[in-house]
């Protein structure tokens, strides 16, 4: 009889313990590369990359500084809203008002200061302040019904879209703003909202650093904070992230009421720099901020995106409307463009993300 002892047998069904240096299929590390997939901006990268080159390849004037910078203009008047329409739907829903919200907005500050001549920073104030309580409006009644946001801002959309256009017939009897240059706090507010300066020897806009710095702000928000944390709890599952802690409704009332801070800014760069607002503008805008989303990587099911990704987006899509031109095509493509660009983003993105979480 020896000292040694036989080892257990192992339970019935049970599955071998891994050796030393081993692991099992569940543990195993995804390689770096797909780990990088799983970004949801990455594809969209991709694809802004393959966009710039394909029209620098077939565009010549696109080679050019100040063509660049007229594209990076374009681009920023989507990207700045398309930033607050991203978080939406990362928290699990979206804004179909949003496009008239901006005409709204400059038609609130327009009208306000010219009709009762006053300075037009009281009109600006006026028109955030009611921006604002639309967006609150469009949350507090989604999470008091808990109706479709779809529904929701429908209804928004259709009476911003009528209001607009009945109010200004009715204040100024044309379909227009008067011009408002020369009121004063013109000079100060056209430099805030929509002003230029030369950087590499061309003039570029305003409103492309004010793009880029709300991008770091939106980015650091959702990765660094506590209320990024809740925004991607509610777009996932906001009955789990109500059994937890999470502030439902603050959330989405305030992520609507950050679209509705977007569309003001929007607003107030429009009015700023035509000096008068058609009350007919805006619709069809929120479709395009949407898709600028959802090709920057972010799902209509809510609990997935990046503000990173919607940057590229808003790029691809500037990139696309001054491309056509400086290639010298019919422009009547732009929206044929758009849609391939659109359908091309969700199945890459589909691929990417199978392709990432593939074991």
């Amino acid at each position: 009889m020896t000292g040694t002892t036989r080892p257990a047998a192992p339970t019935a069904g049970a599955p071998p313990a891994p050796g030393p240096g081993e692991t099992d299929g569940r543990t195993r590390p995804r390689p770096p590369a797909l780990r990088m997939l799983a970004r949801p901006e990455v594809g969209v990268f991709l694809g802004a990359v393959a966009v710039l080159v394909f029209f620098l390849v077939t565009a010549e004037p696109v080679r050019d500084g100040s063509s660049m910078a007229n594209i990076l203009y374009q681009s920023s008047t989507i990207g700045i809203m398309a930033l607050p329409v991203a978080l939406l739907m990362i928290g699990g829903e979206f804004d179909l008002s949003s496009g008239v919200a901006v005409i709204t907005s400059a038609l609130t500050a327009s009208m306000l200061s010219y009709q009762l001549t006053l300075n037009v920073w009281t009109g600006v104030l006026v028109a955030l302040a009611l921006s604002l309580a639309v967006g609150a409006f469009n949350g507090w009644l989604l999470v008091r019904t808990g109706l479709p946001s779809f529904l929701v801002t429908l209804g928004t959309f259709l009476i911003l879209q009528g209001v607009n256009l009945a109010v200004t017939k009715l204040v100024t009897d044309n379909v227009a703003t008067d011009d408002i240059s020369d009121m004063d706090g013109f000079s100060q507010a056209k430099a805030v909202f929509a002003s230029s300066f030369e950087a590499g020897g061309v003039q570029v806009k305003i409103t492309v650093v004010w793009w880029l710095v709300f991008a770091a702000l939106a980015t650091w928000v959702l990765l660094r904070t506590k209320y990024g944390n809740w925004v991607f709890a509610v777009g996932g599952d906001q009955d789990s992230a109500r059994a937890v802690g999470v502030p439902v409704t603050f959330t989405k009332i305030s992520l609507f009421m950050l679209v509705g801070f977007g569309a003001w800014f929007v607003g107030m760069h429009n009015l700023f720099s035509f000096n008068t607002v058609q009350s007919g503008e805006g619709v069809g805008q929120e479709l395009i901020y949407i898709a600028a989303a959802v090709i920057g990587g972010c799902l209509l099911t809510g609990g997935h995106g990046s503000a990173v990704g919607p940057v590229f987006g808003a790029f691809m899509f500037g990139m696309v409307q001054q491309g056509i031109v400086y290639a010298g095509w019919n422009p009547d493509w732009f929206k044929a463009f758009l849609g391939v660009m659109l359908l091309g983003a969700v199945l890459i993105n589909l691929w990417v993300r199978r392709t990432a979480t593939r074991r």
